[in-house]
């Protein structure tokens, strides 16, 4: 009687330890799913977060070359405005200023042609005893190709000659082309002539 209950102990023995491996054995497994889950979702926001990241990336590089774009055409802008103004401002007992603001801020085969055009126009400019003031009212960009602007340049112009008795208001459009590749430097010019021609 003694033996069996010594066999009994011994096979309870047996059974506790087979089910405490079976429960470590259960908790191993349950800690790996565990594990296996998290690093699932570690990895579902590291995706997460990249995805929004580029993004965010591509957006700021959007907005960035838009705003860069928007500075160039004010640039442009400007540059035909101040130029056309400065072009349409004359005086025939001094045209050297004039003359000089024609040529400023142009390519160089530009230049030579309306310095050109200067003398030429000076044979009108002398006997009609030509005053003329300008006041800047707006710029915009026709078109852009590259780079290469071709502005509307739009001008008050006051003018006095011996043919008028009153000064004479008008206004004067100008097409002025502008190559921020090459310095921002005018490279054509449409509009002076009209200017003069039509008074």
């Amino acid at each position: 009687m003694a033996r069996g209950d010594g066999e009994g102990d011994a096979a309870d023995e047996t059974t506790g330890g087979d089910d405490a491996a079976r429960g470590k054995s259960g908790r191993r497994i349950s800690v790996s799913l565990r594990a296996l889950g998290f690093a699932a979702i570690v990895a579902v926001l590291v995706v997460a977060v990249g995805v929004m990241t580029w993004l965010y990336m591509g957006a700021e590089s959007t907005i960035k070359a838009d705003a860069a774009r928007t500075a160039d055409a004010a640039r442009a802008e400007k540059t035909a405005l101040d130029y056309a103004v400065d072009a349409a401002i004359m005086d025939f007992k001094d045209l050297g200023p004039w003359k000089q603001n024609l040529v400023k801020g142009t390519t160089p085969e530009l230049n030579a042609k309306l310095t050109e055009a200067s003398t030429a126009m000076e044979q009108l400019l002398l006997p009609l005893q030509w005053t003329s003031t300008a006041k800047p009212l707006a710029a915009k960009v026709r078109s852009d190709d590259n780079g290469v602007y071709v502005v509307d340049a739009f001008v008050s112009v006051m003018t006095k000659t011996v043919q008028a008795a009153d000064n004479l208001q008008s206004t004067a459009t100008y097409s002025i082309t502008i190559d921020s590749n090459n310095n921002w430097l005018i490279s054509d010019v449409g509009g002076i002539a009209a200017v003069v021609g039509d008074k």
